[in-house]
């Protein structure tokens, strides 16, 4: 992407563009923070001449970063076969509702995962599809349906043609063809509402009338913390075991918050987020709920209020 020419270092403003993209490649903020780090590291490793020549240092800097997160895609594969559980991607807050709780603190550096735009291109329920892309799938999807990078620019990610590139989108979107189109947020927010509320009473009548018969949950705790290692599939034992981990959390504080953009729950004990709740709706039903316990993952949420 980068081309020769006279240019300043004009590298500053791209930093949230690339952690933008980096986060929808890798589904994580820290792994996204660490390939855009390593971005820079190399830009500023050129000879000074070698700067100078790059027309389009943003263009240059984004190019190395979809090399890296290529890379880092190639290795995750053999990462989670070691992990231990599901892998689910880290969960975005959205600092507005934070803000209105208190706002934030002067004296705490800003976080990556404020820099992240919050679309549909970051909802848990595309991101979870992502996963299941080839790491070139995924490079070019991302590229060119999220970011509008043209094929010839992402051939030089990838190391192929174009028309390569082209058909590795076109492959990608056949497999994101299965997500359904959004429901409307206030649709979406008032079944995640009647799932708070059932779920504070223990009212598993509720709560199976609120999930689809065929809903999965899949719950991501890392090997640190307790949560199931397997999917569980069916409302009525996803009730069954939402009722029972609510019986044995006393204090929890259940707090509707967006999450990726889109309403979701937290769960809060003394004022620490130990647990982030997605939700995939259908038809005024709970289809899938993405659970993530791995505080690892809940670094971003450290300064929800």
């Amino acid at each position: 992407m980068g081309t020769v020419g006279n240019s300043t270092d004009g590298t500053a403003g791209e930093r949230r563009q690339l952690i933008n993209v980096a986060y929808r490649l890798l589904g994580s903020v820290t792994e996204a923070e660490d390939a855009v780090q390593d971005a820079y590291a190399r830009w500023y490793g050129l000879p000074r001449s070698r700067r100078e020549e790059i027309l389009s240092p943003g263009a240059w800097l984004t190019t190395v970063t979809g090399r890296i997160c290529l890379d880092l895609l190639g290795s995750a594969r053999a990462r989670r076969e070691r992990y231990v559980g599901a892998w689910l991607p880290e969960p975005l807050p959205d600092r507005t509702e934070w803000a209105r709780a208190g706002g934030p603190d002067p004296a705490v550096p800003p976080d990556p995962a404020d820099q992240i735009v919050l679309d549909e291109s970051v909802a848990m329920a595309f991101l979870v599809v992502l996963e299941s892309m080839t790491p070139a799938e995924r490079v070019a999807f991302v590229l060119h349906d999220v970011f509008r990078y043209p094929f010839a620019e992402i051939a030089d990610v990838l190391g192929r043609t174009p028309a390569a590139c082209k058909q590795l989108a076109a492959s990608a979107r056949r497999r994101m063809g299965v997500v359904r189109a959004p429901v409307t947020a206030t649709g979406r927010a008032d079944v995640v509402r009647h799932v708070k509320e059932a779920w504070e009473t223990q009212d598993i009548a509720a709560l199976v009338g609120l999930l689809d018969p065929a809903a999965v949950m899949t719950a991501d705790g890392g090997g640190m913390v307790g949560t199931v290692l397997r999917p569980v599939e069916g409302g009525a034992r996803i009730a069954q075991y939402m009722v029972a981990v609510a019986d044995r959390a006393p204090g929890i504080e259940i707090l509707e918050r967006s999450v990726n953009g889109v309403p979701g729950l937290v769960a809060r004990r003394a004022g620490v987020v130990m647990t982030v709740a997605s939700f995939d709706v259908s038809d005024g039903h709970v289809t899938r709920i993405w659970v993530v316990r791995n505080p690892e993952k809940l670094r971003p949420w450290a300064r929800e209020g």
